[in-house]
């Protein structure tokens, strides 16, 4: 993880908790600058509560889970992102408290069982999974145990309000403050959770070879290839007996069609588990193989790569760029090419001054393919 990081902190109001928790945050984890208003109420509403066995779901850099260690017999924080997840892991270290975190989207893939769950969406969670996770953490609580979930009008209050009152009678309205509502909810004795999402199969071809790329809400570009992707497919060329790594892999678009067209060995990575996952379908679904990694950037990997082809997050922040571009120079073979595509209007040169050339393979209406080596 690069330098591009900040340290919050969070000065405790109550004698029970340490007088100051720290937190390390970086660019692609939200909220970098400021602590949620979300996580800060759901503390204050779970505080003085019997917590017993607690897990924190989607837990950002791990604010609510590290502050609730110190009343609860135990804490899981689960993350799906895999830099999230370390950061969790570090602040809890740094803290100096007792909690576990897991990377996994579905807290149902854990061993324990919890006597309370705490989630506060992220803004930019799709709703369906939302209310996805709130059905799995219903289902990983003993029966009795409590649901606190914060959220308002602008990141889904009125459909999760909805969800839990599907899913279980009996729905508390615990605080408010600043537009954002803490909901309770207890599980019943019988539950078993719905599936409210299901993985959407969309059947396409870049240059004649068929696709059936698996998606998810939230995965990049879960209605269709985009025309970015495209662009590098048809930009790109790779050789039979390569060793080529789909970076930032989404669905798995780019190395499922380049275990397609060619012989060779595919890696494919990507930072959130749910599109690993979609990668791993996308694979079986167009009949071919490939080793899949969930983690930040190139941790994980096993290069080195003769070819490393990718469709960066662009949005994530100067120091996910950082951390990527190197990554990418460190795992390339001697005279590999790091091959990438982004809008045209964004200059990516700072990004890529650690390579010895940089040329432009094609330019698309919005995007452009460019080649990196050395």
């Amino acid at each position: 993880m690069s330098d591009d990081t900040r340290v919050l902190e969070l000065e405790s109001r109550v004698s029970a908790a340490r007088p100051v928790y720290r937190f390390r945050t970086a660019d692609g984890v939200h909220s970098k600058r400021s602590f949620r208003t979300a996580e800060l109420l759901l503390l204050d509403a779970l505080w003085d509560s019997t917590l017993g066995d607690c897990c924190c779901l989607e837990a950002t850099y791990g604010v609510v889970g590290c502050v609730l260690a110190g009343r609860a017999d135990s804490v899981h924080m689960t993350e799906s992102s895999a830099r999230a997840a370390r950061l969790c892991g570090r602040n809890a270290s740094a803290n100096s408290v007792d909690a576990t975190t897991a990377l996994t989207a579905d807290p149902r893939t854990l061993d324990e069982r919890f006597d309370t769950v705490a989630y506060a969406p992220k803004p930019y969670t799709p709703l369906s999974m939302g209310r996805q996770r709130i059905a799995n953490g219903l289902a990983v609580l003993r029966p009795g145990g409590s649901l606190s979930l914060v959220a308002a009008k602008h990141t889904g209050l009125t459909r999760y309000r909805a969800c839990l009152r599907d899913l279980v009678a009996g729905v508390e309205r615990v605080t408010e403050r600043d537009g954002f509502v803490v909901l309770r909810a207890s599980r019943p004795p019988v539950f078993d959770p719905p599936q409210l999402v299901s993985p959407r199969t969309i059947h396409t071809a870049v240059d004649g070879t068929e696709l059936s790329l698996v998606t998810l809400p939230g995965v990049f570009s879960a209605t269709g290839l985009d025309d970015g992707t495209r662009l590098l497919l048809e930009a790109a060329t790779v050789e039979n007996g390569e060793r080529v790594l789909d970076l930032c892999c989404g669905s798995g678009a780019i190395g499922t069609y380049t275990a397609r067209v060619a012989d060779c060995e595919v890696w494919l990575t990507d930072d959130d588990c749910v599109a690993t996952c979609c990668a791993e379908r996308t694979l079986d679904a167009s009949g071919v193989t490939g080793s899949i990694v969930t983690a930040d950037c190139t941790d994980g990997v096993d290069g080195p790569f003769d070819r490393v082809l990718c469709n960066p997050p662009t949005h994530a922040g100067r120091g996910v760029l950082a951390d990527l571009f190197a990554g990418a120079r460190e795992v390339l073979a001697p005279g590999g090419e790091f091959v990438l595509v982004h809008h045209r209007d964004l200059d990516l040169r700072a990004h890529l001054s650690g390579f010895e050339t940089v040329e432009a393979l094609r330019t698309g209406d919005e995007h452009v393919v460019l080649r990196a080596t050395g």
